[in-house]
């Protein structure tokens, strides 16, 4: 692999120097490539009329027009061994080695996402994190991790990364959501897995879609408005910033100062303003960190994001599946989209739950994981990822490869009748029955008698139903289950699942 790796770099230089055939960086040594269908491979040439391609097999042809080409790969079963791909132009080669054809993944999001394996400053270590690095040789798991890159100024049209092969020392900088979820697979269906990972801390998902879809929809068109706004503000504003700065500096040293003093928080020290064409507003994520990607073939995506969105749970509501559906229309795939319900923690509304579970119901080819029980109520990046990655895979087993008989989701809302003085819960995805898992009585319940006011409640689980009752009141009009911030609760199926929260009274659904 080493000397193999040396060769490469040294063709790779030559080819470089004489600018002859460039594939787009995507595709790298170590690379994976979707099993049985098309695989798209592209890229550039110089002074090239044809460019060729012999891989597994294959040789395949394509011309050069206006300096770019692409190569349509037929489709191919999966394999465990390393191959070699050759590119062959009229005057110069570039071979690309071990690379293998399995299932690839496209893993997206914010922080919860983009947390590695591995330690990271001012979060807790990633449970069992050690041991779960030093077991991780897999020849057959590979990440493409994409730098971040916000700057639509500047026309982005490489990715400065390269596959990475899962060992001990790599995987400690792999998505560890993406990781689980991936060896999940590898151990499932003995293939490779590749995770092509683009996700960054922070970001509501309006910057994960295309500005031209924004300014299209007039629900959205705002979102635009503002980003426009604020490119014409941002010279004034920096200007004011510069003109003031030495004494917001100083008002702010001696604000700490008191600060320290009274046993107070420290205020935010002033920052200068951002240029919003620097900061991957408006689409500018979706442009410098998912477009590059189309038309790499992938097997579907694993989303974790939400929390920077949970200000605006109705306008979520609207631009989440606009997004699935607007990625799924640019590959030309209607493929899996599995995303992970926002974890218990004090910021994190239940309204934003609420919406990430219909997008799930409405949306074709969805699933949601519930973490309702590996969250941490008092940090917003919980600690225990493998949960969430083991669940998003056997999602995938269900949506993206068909093993209907799989129960992949934990009891989900479906109906309620009032009877007298209770409230009957109906559910789907009762799998095997519903349960408390550990034996213990039912909590997150609360019920009410006027919509407004909701009082802890006595739950029951009869015949895999929910009912759900309170001795203070005689007439019962709705009941909620962990819809709070900080959420808790205990229903799940007999398979292991939890239940995600809802409330009857929801604006989402007519009973």
């Amino acid at each position: 692999m080493h000397k193999n790796c040396l060769v490469t770099l040294f063709v790779l230089s030559a080819f470089l120097g004489n600018a002859q055939i460039k594939p787009f960086s995507l595709f790298t040594d170590n690379m994976v490539l979707q099993r049985e269908t098309e695989v798209p491979v592209w890229g550039t040439a110089k002074d090239c009329k044809t460019v060729t391609i012999e891989f597994n097999g294959q040789k395949k042809e394509a011309p050069v027009v206006d300096g770019k080409w692409l190569i349509k790969l037929s489709p191919m079963k999966a394999n465990a061994t390393s191959l070699d791909m050759r590119f062959s132009g009229d005057k110069n080669q570039l071979v690309l080695h071990n690379v293998a054809v399995g299932e690839v993944w496209l893993a997206g999001g914010q922080s919860n996402m983009e947390r590695q394996l591995g330690l990271r400053r001012g979060q807790k270590p990633i449970l069992n994190w050690e041991a779960e690095a030093a077991a991780a040789d897999y020849a057959a798991i590979r990440e493409f991790a994409l730098p971040h890159n916000n700057n639509v100024k500047v026309p982005v049209t490489s990715i400065n990364a390269q596959w990475k092969v899962c060992t001990p020392k790599n995987v400690i900088d792999f998505s560890a959501v993406g990781y689980f979820f991936a060896k999940q697979l590898h151990e499932k269906f003995k293939v490779p897995v590749g995770i092509i990972h683009s996700s960054w801390g922070g970001t509501p998902v309006e910057k994960w879609i295309s500005k031209e879809l924004l300014q299209s929809n007039p629900e959205f068109v705002s979102i635009v408005e503002k980003y426009k706004e604020a490119i014409t503000t941002f010279p004034s504003s920096l200007a004011a910033y510069n003109a003031s700065k030495d004494s917001l500096n100083l008002k702010w040293i001696a604000d700490s100062a008191v600060a320290i003093t009274t046993k107070k928080p420290i205020p935010a020290k002033p920052l200068a303003p951002i240029d919003p064409q620097r900061s991957g507003d408006c689409g500018g994520l979706y442009k410098n960190m998912i477009e590059l990607l189309i038309p790499y073939a992938i097997k579907g995506v694993i989303w974790y994001q939400g929390e920077s969105n949970i200000s605006n749970a109705p306008l979520y509501a609207k631009l989440f599946p606009a997004m699935i559906n607007a990625w799924r229309s640019k590959w030309g795939i209607e493929f899996p989209f599995l995303f992970v319900q926002l974890a218990p923690f004090k910021n994190n509304t239940p309204e934003l739950r609420e919406t990430q579970l219909y997008t799930a119901l409405q949306t074709p080819k969805t699933a949601m994981v519930v973490t309702l029980d590996c969250g941490d109520t008092t940090d917003i990046h919980p600690a225990n990822k493998k949960p969430v990655g083991e669940r998003l895979a056997l999602a995938a087993r269900v949506v993206a490869y068909g093993e209907k008989s799989l129960e992949y989701s934990g009891p989900i809302y479906e109906s309620f009748k009032i009877k007298t003085n209770q409230i009957e819960i109906s559910f789907t995805h009762v799998g095997q029955g519903l349960s408390t898992q550990d034996g213990d009585t039912l909590t997150g319940f609360t019920i009410s008698s006027d919509g407004k006011d909701f009082i802890p409640a006595t739950a029951q689980i009869k015949k895999n139903k929910v009912v759900v009752s309170s001795a203070s009141i005689k007439k019962p009009i709705a009941v909620r289950y962990a819809f709070i911030k900080s959420a808790f609760g205990n229903l799940f199926n007999k398979d292991g699942l939890p239940a995600s929260p809802f409330r009857t009274d929801s604006p989402f659904v007519k009973n």
